[in-house]
């Protein structure tokens, strides 16, 4: 099963927590603090490889969630950091914040990797505290906790040639003669219900050609499948535009060809500018005289440049795949997508909230909330004292103050709670 937009969520590690431990052996009965600091989480990482053409292994598997930093521990040993996680993309796959729509990150070659989170910092232990006025802390700073995150990952194929045209107009039929693919092939409408990729070798030169399935007149706007598959023509730099000279379908092949340009044109600027060549096909079922009369009648309307083929008979085959090659040599490669220089792992460290609650307590939360809290443990003298005198460093009392705080009235910042008094 072919597979091009999914969306997962990833979540970076866990920090490991810091340790409370102090050196006790035979030879030293009050040893200092010698807790260890936690190790840090694992990260998100894409990686893509030119060994996958499909998003279909995340059919199933849609949630990626890295190692989790280990605890700190005596003798100051620090925890072992999280295991990193390695998603593997094809080649030409987008990956969008799925809460804001932008693209983060165009991984366009072969083993280009995107860090998308970052895993969390590990927390500091007991002897990380110590100073001259700290002898002997009995406290340790917790592991930061991640945060899950949903992306969308949209694969555009990385192809040097698009083939374009209605159902039925031969592109299956055109990219098994020229390469090595094996495309299904049948005659009905949307035979092709994925893109097909082969590689064409000419004079021991290569290039990739893609089979885009089938457009249809209101395909840009969403009409049959085609408009689904238009993102894969997005990074060609040539577009064989395949047209039934035949009218085999009773189509008219004039109308067909403005329909599909329309079309491209109505989903992008710049793939109706993309560099076209026209391939009248299954010219093996039209006799002589009406096949010039309709060439002559295009040529005189649009005065362009065509190429006449029967894949049936391998008639101008070669000749097309020659000029394939000429021309692909004076297009450069497209450049990849503009990705706006947006932090999508940004880390909340300065926000900061304060509401009341149902028995009229006033909470205090936010991103600077959760950093600050990381280090405080309530039973410890030391440890209340730097939580009170950091409230008040923070305005954070001066806030509370504003919002009507008054003695006797309870505050509670994350799992603390306690009662104000001057």
């Amino acid at each position: 099963m072919f597979l091009d937009r999914v969306k997962i969520t990833i979540k970076a590690g866990n920090g490991g927590n810091g340790s409370t431990s102090f050196l006790r052996n035979a030879m030293t009965a009050k040893g200092g603090p010698d807790g260890g600091e936690g190790g840090n989480g694992g990260s998100i990482i894409f990686q893509s490889t030119q060994n996958l053409n499909t998003l279909y292994d995340f059919r199933f598997h849609k949630k990626f969630v890295a190692g989790d930093g280990e605890n700190g521990a005596k003798k100051l040993q620090s925890g072992a950091n999280g295991k990193d996680v390695v998603i593997k993309v094809p080649c030409g796959t987008v990956i969008i914040d799925a809460e804001t729509n932008k693209i983060i990150a165009d991984l366009y070659e072969d083993n280009m990797e995107y860090i998308a989170l970052k895993g969390g910092k590990g927390g500091h232990g007991n002897a990380y505290y110590k100073s001259s006025i700290k002898q002997a802390p009995h406290y340790s700073q917790t592991g930061e906790v991640t945060k899950a995150r949903e992306v969308i990952l949209e694969l555009k194929t990385i192809a040097d040639v698009g083939l374009v045209g209605f159902p039925n107009a031969g592109k299956s039929t055109l990219l098994s003669c020229i390469s090595n693919a094996n495309p299904k092939i049948a005659n009905y409408p949307f035979t092709t219900l994925y893109p097909n990729l082969g590689v064409c070798e000419v004079k021991g030169q290569t290039f990739v050609v893609a089979d885009i399935p089938g457009l249809i007149e209101g395909a840009s706007e969403g009409q049959g499948l085609g408009h689904y598959f238009l993102r894969h023509v997005e990074r060609v730099r040539l577009i064989l535009h395949l047209v039934d000279i035949s009218q085999s379908d009773g189509r008219n092949f004039l109308d067909d060809y403005e329909i599909i340009n329309k079309e491209l044109k109505k989903y992008s600027e710049d793939l109706a500018q993309t560099e076209q060549v026209v391939v009248f096909t299954k010219a093996d079922l039209v006799d002589e005289n009406t096949l010039n009369e309709r060439l002559n009648i295009f040529t005189k309307k649009y005065n362009k440049d065509y190429i006449l083929i029967s894949s049936a008979t391998y008639q101008g085959i070669d000749k097309l795949k020659l000029l394939t090659l000429e021309k692909l040599s004076k297009i450069p490669k497209k450049p990849p997508l503009q990705v706006e220089e947006i932090n999508f792992d940004k880390r909340d460290y300065d926000s900061l909230t304060i509401t009341r609650d149902d028995e009229g307590a006033f909470v205090v939360s936010g991103g600077k909330i959760d950093n600050f809290v990381r280090g405080v443990v309530l039973s410890d003298t030391r440890s209340f004292a730097y939580f009170q005198n950091r409230l008040l460093e923070m305005g954070i009392i001066d806030m509370l103050k504003a919002k009507g705080l008054k003695n006797g009235d309870t505050v509670k910042i994350k799992d603390i709670a306690f009662e104000y008094s001057e």
